[in-house]
């Protein structure tokens, strides 16, 4: 073995890769790994923006493995979280030649809690005692019984069938409502215990990038101390923080707490009171959705929080005073406590009005939600991630501003671009339809409409069309069923997997879908040929935090917000387009500000190094060369 860790770092890498089918060198990989080991040794962090086909996955984790940090990993998908715990350990653990532990934690709620299940048995005659449930529930609760009775993990995830929310919820709880191990009968067993203590034995533990944020917000009271964090598909790492550092209060809230309560006192009175709150919130926020609120609070939403407050006080004085001699009836009377407690805390921030803080409303007018957020999420992430360990964010798109927005130190990060092995300038091409009228004219969806038959047509199908609001979407489908022989999925038709399904198994089907899949899909091959992008994905102006956000920037508030995220996600809506190296095709942007705008460049050196063209002629003749039509 070489005494030079570089040396060493690419022998395993090289290793590894080695037995993966099709393997091949990419330069791309060894860089980020290197610069990877590098950042961990010199504790320093990490900015790595991985193009589609790096294999960024094994780039960071060999070198986090080998330099044998004890770390977290921190995803933003339960899909990549899954890839990594049943195929990339596994695969690393089978042919890294190093040994070392792994494990997967999540939240609460994903485990089946030993308690409840013991709650709703009847010892006396071996059953279940369900009550009134629905006959359906009875049995999956029934089917959940007899899996956990076996299961090693008791993870929601290991099921090869899906409960109902009905069923899971009598046999889970969240952490709003669990009291910890060291107050429950079964906390030595408990299924998310265990995986807890298999994450503190562990070199390498995979969670979601929420639940890092919840042991931010804990001051890492959720996860194990550990060298390393590595946040993959980063660019979401800002968003994440904001929701789980911040507090959300919903009328769903006050009813599932009535629902808690209820398994304790038999106080109708006292319950009615508490799950009435709900609609009584519901009534204050629903006039306000989507609106930024003052500071402080209107009366018309501060009134029911306090009312909210007052009478979570009393209803937790009479379950604390509540005595009795049945284990069980204490575990139900904790769970109650710590749900009331953990409830009357949000709602003393809310009424408080933090400095540094923007309360809004989010969600429907059927289910309001208020939310309040930091305006800047950077002083929480440096106190509680960058001045206590190495952290590694990594995506295949990264924000221009992403260092900055989430805090950390400018003198202590790396930022760096390893590319993609992918032949870009040969195999693809961007187009801009610089001849249309801007987006906001009264012109400019007939005339895209006619833009996008055109180009369907020379691509023979194989379209994936994007579009920035369900409207438009609409519309261009509504329009283009009329023109086409084509199918024309849309996103209203069915389930995203069946979608994206149905669109790969027929060339000539198109799929037209909103925001919801600018990431996730992968379809290559020339099944996918064609991906066109309706406008330059800017955030809406009117969002209540973005907005609270843009004041605070002032006049940098536009390139430091509003490009990095438009860029980011058309980066990511053209990121669909080469899935591997034999994938061919065209991104078509219909936004003329792509080709005309002072920005114009700030967005487009953040898309892959496509050839790029003004003219459709040269679109149509590389679309009809793809897909073998012959010329019109």
């Amino acid at each position: 073995m070489s005494d030079d860790p570089t040396v060493e770092l690419n022998t395993s890498l090289s290793t590894v890769t080695s037995e993966l089918d099709r393997s091949e060198v990419r330069e791309g990989q060894h860089r980020m790994a290197r610069l990877v080991e590098d950042a961990i040794a010199g504790k320093r962090h990490l900015v790595v923006q991985a193009g589609t086909g790096t294999g960024k996955t094994l780039a960071y984790l060999v070198p986090a493995i080998t330099t044998g940090s004890s770390v977290v990993v921190a995803t933003a998908t339960k899909a990549l979280q899954d890839q990594l715990a049943t195929k990339d350990l596994p695969f690393l653990a089978e042919h890294l030649g190093i040994d070392f532990d792994w494990a997967v934690l999540k939240g609460r709620s994903n485990y089946v809690c030993l308690q409840r299940l013991r709650e709703v048995e009847n010892p006396a005659q071996g059953e279940l005692d369900l009550g009134d449930m629905a006959v359906v529930t009875k049995a999956e609760i029934k089917k959940i019984a007899a899996w956990a009775a076996d299961s090693d993990t008791g993870d929601q995830a290991e099921l090869d069938w899906t409960p109902s929310d009905n069923a899971w919820r009598a046999v889970s709880v969240g952490s709003d409502e669990c009291p910890g191990a060291e107050r429950c009968p079964l906390g030595d067993p408990c299924f998310a215990e265990q995986a807890r203590r298999r994450a503190q034995a562990a070199d390498v533990t995979v969670v979601n990038t929420h639940l890092y944020g919840l042991n931010v917000a804990a001051e890492g009271a959720v996860l194990p101390d550990h060298d390393v964090v590595i946040f993959d598909e980063a660019h979401v790492l800002e968003d994440v923080m904001s929701d789980t550092v911040g507090v959300e209060i919903s009328p769903g809230r006050f009813i599932a707490l009535a629902a808690t309560i209820r398994r304790i006192i038999d106080d109708p009175q006292l319950i009615a009171s508490v799950a009435e709150l709900g609609e009584g919130l519901r009534d204050a926020l629903s006039g306000h959705i989507g609106e930024r609120l003052p500071n402080p609070l209107p009366d018309s939403i501060q009134e029911p929080l306090n009312d909210a407050r007052l009478k979570l006080g009393a209803a937790n004085d009479v379950i604390v005073s509540l005595t009795t001699k049945s284990e069980d009836a204490k575990q139900r009377q904790l769970r109650a406590q710590t749900m009331t407690g953990r409830s009357i805390q949000q709602l003393d921030i809310a009424i408080e009005g933090r400095e540094g803080y923007v309360a809004f409303v989010s969600g429907s007018r059927d289910s309001p939600r208020l939310e309040v957020a930091p305006l800047d999420v950077g002083p929480t992430m440096d106190e509680g991630v960058w001045k206590r360990r190495t952290a590694i964010l990594t995506s295949a798109t990264i924000p221009s501003s992403l260092a900055t927005r989430v805090g950390m130190p400018a003198s202590d990060v790396d930022v760096v671009d390893v590319g993609s092995p992918f032949d870009y300038e040969s195999n693809s091409m961007l187009y801009c339809a610089i001849h249309l009228p801007n987006p906001n004219s009264p012109d400019f969806r007939a005339k895209a409409n006619d833009e996008l038959e055109a180009l369907i047509r020379a691509a023979g199908g194989r379209t994936l069309a994007l579009f920035t609001s369900y409207k438009a979407m609409d519309e261009a489908a509504e329009a283009m069923r009329s023109r086409l022989d084509n199918e024309i999925l849309t996103q209203r038709d069915m389930p995203k997997t069946a979608l994206v399904k149905a669109f790969a198994d027929d060339e000539s089907t198109c799929l037209f879908a909103t925001a919801g899949l600018f990431q996730g899909v992968d379809v290559p091959g020339k099944t996918l040929s064609l991906v066109v992008i309706d406008r330059i994905p800017f955030p809406r102006p009117d969002d209540p935090l973005l907005s609270a956000r843009r004041d605070l920037l002032g006049r940098s508030a536009f390139s430091e917000i509003d490009i990095p995220r438009a860029s980011m996600m058309l980066a990511q809506a053209a990121g669909r387009l080469i899935r591997s190296a034999t994938d061919t095709g065209v991104v078509a942007v219909m936004d003329p500000r792509l080709g005309k705008a002072n920005y114009r460049w700030d967005i487009v050196k953040a898309l892959p190094p496509m050839k790029r063209t003004r003219h459709r002629s040269e679109v149509e003749a590389f679309l009809r060369t793809i897909s073998g039509s012959p010329d019109e």
